[in-house]
């Protein structure tokens, strides 16, 4: 039982590789038909070459091509325009859309013939079926194994396929061509012609020759003459088929050589183009960053000059306040004789209650600090005792409450002296009671 299921299994392999094989050698012979032809006359609907190569083509694209399942479980059959147009949707500008909008063609089969001509219009039918063939998870979805667009001969038919770019065909998409209610049958007589070699051909003749000579040995010379030139006219004529057909073996390649040059010369042309842009772009580039690293130079520069000036200008503020302080800071016999000003202004009891100078500026402050200071001086006392009352008498009119707010910023009024002010506040020596009379070795509050 094994060796019988190994054995249909084999005989079944043996009859899928034959089709496969006799589908591809026909549609390459009806390829060259077609270019034969084509040199002659101009193809179209009523073409028996052009009907006969798309019987083939069709015969080609439904090998071994999975039925579609209904609800129900049943598979029916499928038509290969639903494989071309899921596998052929993304080729750029494609003619797929254009097929499924129009109104006279409403079956698969139908739509899958007008696809074959249009194709064939637009000299892109190998490259349809080329990008049909790189979808191979679609393709795999949609035929069986053993299928010719799941083998090796698919390449060798988008390859013979190109062939087809030479000829310009014309169709109308509204005749009885696309009618999808009968199937394609392929007519095989035009390329089953036998082909006598030349040694089979020169043995018949001579047999021939034999046979006419022991039949009629009465012949006549003007026979004999006849029977040679018969002889000699279908030798010439023998001679002069199998020349036509290198003729056109050789017609054929050079048609394909030349379409498949002026392919890649398109090709060669299109990378010229995008190796020129690139390089444009490139060279672009290059400007644009020489420009830009001098630009950032000129500004790293701007930018280190900018910064030596501030540097030296910060350098010289710092000069110019040193020095300032410095010019500025008083001697230490000043500061003492500032303090007791300080004191003596700040605390002093008169005849009424305790009174607490304030001061509304630091301009005033100056002012009774330096009229104390000449009050000290013996030299001084008695001239400037009437200015110093008339200055204090003048701040008591200025007409703001006496504060004890003030006491505390008093060193900082006096600017350097600050610190000794604050001792002096803090200090008991120098701090008099209210209820005390304030006394001072050589000195008496005015």
């Amino acid at each position: 039982m094994a060796s019988i299921n190994g054995a249909r299994k084999k005989a079944a392999a043996r009859n899928r590789a034959v089709e496969r094989r006799n589908l591809i050698t026909v549609c390459r012979f009806s390829v060259k038909t077609l270019i034969d032809r084509s040199c002659f006359e101009t193809i179209d609907d009523a073409s028996p070459e052009f009907i006969n190569f798309v019987s083939i083509l069709e015969q080609i694209l439904s090998h071994r091509l999975k039925g579609q399942v209904s609800w129900f479980g049943y598979e029916s059959p499928r038509s290969f325009w639903d494989y071309v147009r899921l596998a052929c949707s993304k080729v750029p500008h494609s003619c797929i859309h254009s097929i499924e909008s129009m109104e006279n063609v409403r079956s698969s089969r139908a739509k899958g013939r007008a696809w074959i001509r249009v194709a064939l219009m637009e000299k892109r039918l190998s490259e349809y079926i080329s990008a049909a063939l790189r979808d191979f998870k679609t393709t795999r979805r949609f035929y069986e194994d053993g299928a010719i667009m799941l083998g090796e001969e698919a390449g060798l038919l988008a390859d013979t396929l190109i062939g087809l770019n030479a000829i310009d065909f014309s169709f109308c998409l509204k005749g009885e061509g696309l009618d999808g209610s009968y199937p394609a049958v392929i007519d095989y007589t035009p390329y089953l012609k036998f082909t006598q070699s030349s040694d089979s051909i020169s043995s018949d003749e001579e047999e021939m020759r034999t046979l006419g000579s022991s039949g009629s040995e009465a012949s006549t010379p003007e026979s004999n003459m006849a029977a040679s030139f018969r002889t000699d006219l279908s030798s010439w004529y023998s001679k002069y088929k199998r020349v036509e057909q290198k003729y056109r073996v050789v017609l054929e390649q050079k048609g394909y050589l030349e379409e498949l040059v002026r392919l890649r010369e398109a090709q060669l042309s299109e990378s010229v183009s995008q190796n020129k842009a690139l390089l444009q772009r490139f060279t672009e580039a290059d400007i644009s960053h020489k420009l830009e690293k001098e630009q950032l130079e000129y500004i790293i520069l701007e930018l280190q000059d900018q910064l030596t000036v501030l540097k030296n200008h910060d350098l010289r503020s710092r000069q110019e306040l040193t020095s300032h302080l410095t010019n500025q800071w008083p001697s230490p016999g000043a500061l003492d004789n500032n303090a007791v000003a300080l004191d003596t202004l700040l605390y002093q009891k008169r005849s009424g209650p305790w009174e607490e100078k304030s001061f509304p500026s630091l301009d005033q402050l100056s002012a009774d600090m330096s009229l104390s200071q000449l009050s000290l001086d013996p030299g001084h006392t008695h001239t400037r005792s009437l200015d110093g009352k008339t200055g204090l008498a003048h701040w008591h009119r200025e007409g703001k409450e006496d504060t004890p707010s003030l006491r505390g910023l008093c060193g900082s009024l006096t600017s350097v002296a600050s610190y000794k002010s604050l001792a002096s506040l803090k200090s008991s020596e120098y701090l008099a009671s209210p209820t005390t009379d304030m006394t001072s070795p050589g000195l008496t509050p005015s």
